[in-house]
């Protein structure tokens, strides 16, 4: 893989080393390349953590890679079906990627939970060492970053 693409993953993990959720750390890696400077990408990926909102559902990660696939060939008309189908396929096999490399999409499952959370704990867990020692959410953001760094680095 280039150069600039390793940089632009170890860039998503030092992001989310910082505090920045999972989708946000993996969005604002790649971001500039779309247009989008470093504060809106990490807006508009804000809600994503935890899970969505950390209710634990998708993967926040997994969701950056989403919003980047939407980014990088996302159609603009609403009557284009096939750019949205070349889109959705391009999502559903990067996705299929992270599923074989990280064994679910889901954020429970990946913090081994035993489901979605309710409604109402919405409340951030604070970044500390321990923090970062119990959870494999680095590790998730770095896959994240670089399945999709891989799929631009395979673009023709």
């Amino acid at each position: 893989m280039r150069k600039e693409l390793e940089d632009r993953v170890a860039l998503a993990v030092e992001n989310f080393m910082q505090g920045y959720g999972c989708c946000q750390s993996v969005v604002a890696a790649f971001a500039d390349l779309y247009g989008l400077d470093d504060t809106m990408a990490k807006r508009i990926a804000a809600g994503f953590g935890g899970g969505m909102g950390r209710m634990r559902m998708m993967c926040g990660a997994v969701s950056g890679i989403v919003m980047l696939v939407g980014l990088d060939c996302g159609q603009t008309e609403g009557s284009d079906s096939a750019g949205k189908s070349a889109c959705y396929k391009v999502v559903q096999e990067l996705l299929a990627k992270s599923t074989a490399d990280n064994g679910s999409l889901i954020c429970a499952e990946l913090l081994g939970l035993k489901g979605p959370v309710p409604l109402g704990q919405y409340v951030a867990s604070e970044r500390t060492a321990e923090y970062y020692k119990s959870r494999p959410c680095a590790d998730k953001v770095e896959s994240a970053a670089r399945i999709f760094a891989q799929y631009l680095d395979e673009k023709p």
